[in-house]
């Protein structure tokens, strides 16, 4: 994931120190390039201490960001001192951006209290943000209502909003791929390509056909066929898969990636139910746990919208997700169940894992069709679940998402699995079931609801429910 460039606002207010706005600035850049962000901001040069504080000032602040519009992914706005509640909000508007911005304002010291070095950002933090809701200009804020940029409270507050920003600046430029028809027996999985469009998301579609009929004009010897064999073994280990499965999975893996490439492609949904078992003779889920493992998510029976939300959680986490089942009832602990699938699930979530046959679809189409799956125990760790789904009648997209525990709660089964805690799971299955909601749900091993919930309801403008 490419780093942020951060927009840098540092409010002013003239009867108040402007040497506050000298330190704060140096300081708010030291830490967000610590931090890993590239900033851009006014000099020192441009207005008093690289401040904005008169309509000139924001001016100046909105053509240096206009100039750097396809670079910015979001905009930090700090006040050292009271600030310029006008100036912050005609900046941004005048800008023309439509990013994530963050309002952070620095507290005052008890000691420090005279005209000589009192911010009142207290107050001033009240009047930006009473403006930028008059300029209908969307905007987060940090935990604390005041907190220094050195404070470790505003390092976890901007590792939250660098998470907004990834995910909105990647719902906004989303390509994803689905790869062959819904299977017919899943109408669960439709959805809307033009509500998706909306938001940013482009669904670039391929027909089965067209992949096997790559497939088949590789040779088994092929340079980049052999390379992706042995990168196969190399991540998975395939004790009593046949050769010819392993072989026919490589050239299925070099056809898909020469496709998301010459697509520009960050994301795919595949048909596997059971078109590529009867008629090819493996299962994808190999190629697709490979390709989630390394941040391009990979979601089964083409489910786009199961998919987006897997991409969503990686924007913000940085780590794999998994699309699975709410499947299994856990005993008859009511906060417990169990998520399942056949399965295509990163090796980043599995304790231990192995390649496979898909036990369900063989009793179709035979074992030797089925070998593929990637199967094993998801280890026992934090998760964020996510599911989104398009109302076309309503012409929205909705969502759920929330936090819960991966257990190491003794089970025996199959295929890719996890016994799970989430409190007042019987609450949130009803919601699902009330509101028509998938049997699919996106897991991510990582605690980032805050800032996916953020990044869909501020900034996407999703219905959103957060359980808790």
């Amino acid at each position: 994931m490419k780093p942020l460039t951060i927009g840098l606002i540092v409010g002013n207010r003239g009867f108040f120190p402007s040497h506050l706005c000298k330190t704060g600035r140096s300081e708010m850049i030291e830490v967000l390039q610590k931090a890993g962000h590239k900033v851009v901001a006014l000099s020192t040069k441009d207005t008093v201490h690289g401040s904005i504080e008169s309509l000139e000032d924001a001016e100046k602040c909105a053509q240096l960001f206009a100039a750097h519009k396809e670079k910015i992914d979001g905009v930090v706005v700090t006040l050292p001192n009271f600030g310029d509640e006008r100036a912050v909000a005609n900046a941004l508007k005048w800008s023309g951006l439509n990013v994530p911005v963050l309002v952070q304002a620095t507290p005052d010291v008890a000691g420090k209290m005279t005209a000589a070095d009192r911010r009142d950002s207290f107050c001033g933090k009240m009047s930006v943000c009473n403006n930028l809701r008059q300029y209908g200009i969307p905007f987060s804020l940090t935990a604390l209502h005041t907190v220094a940029p050195t404070d470790r409270g505003f390092a976890r507050d901007l590792e939250r909003f660098a998470a907004v920003c990834r995910v909105v600046r990647g719902v906004r430029n989303l390509r994803i791929g689905a790869l062959g028809a819904r299977p017919a027996a899943f109408n669960t999985v439709r959805y809307s390509e033009k509500l998706l469009q909306k938001s940013g998301v482009t669904v670039e579609t391929l027909d089965l056909f067209e992949l096997m009929g790559w497939v088949n004009k590789l040779a088994d010897k092929d340079r980049a066929v052999q390379n992706r064999l042995k990168a196969l073994k190399a991540y998975v280990a395939t004790p009593g898969v046949p050769d010819a499965a392993l072989l026919k999975m490589a050239k299925m893996g070099v056809c898909i990636d020469q496709w998301m490439k010459e697509c520009r492609l960050q994301a795919t949904a595949i048909q596997c139910w059971t078109a590529l078992e009867e008629f090819f003779g493996v299962v994808p889920c190999a190629c697709m746990s490979m390709m989630s493992d390394n941040l391009l998510p990979s979601g089964c029976e083409v489910d786009i919208m199961g998919t987006v939300g897997m991409y969503m959680m990686v924007q913000a986490s940085g780590k794999p997700s998994a699309l699975v089942d709410w499947n299994n009832n856990y005993g008859t602990d009511p906060d417990k169940g169990v998520l399942f699938h056949c399965s295509n699930l990163p090796k980043a979530l599995f304790d231990d894992f192995a390649m496979d046959y898909q036990a369900i679809i063989a009793g179709t189409v035979g074992k030797d069709n089925t070998y593929g799956t990637v199967v094993g125990r998801i280890k026992a760790q934090p998760f964020t679940y996510l599911r989104l789904s398009t109302d076309d009648t309503a012409g929205l997209l909705r969502a759920y998402v929330g936090e819960g525990q991966f257990t190491d709660d003794k089970l025996e089964t199959f295929g890719g699995f996890g016994v799970f805690k989430v409190n007042n799971l019987q609450k949130l299955l009803r919601y699902i079931c009330d509101h028509g909601f998938e049997h699919h749900v996106a897991v991510n091993p990582s605690a980032c609801a805050d800032a996916v919930e953020e990044a869909m309801t501020r900034y996407l403008g999703w219905d959103v429910y957060r359980h808790s």
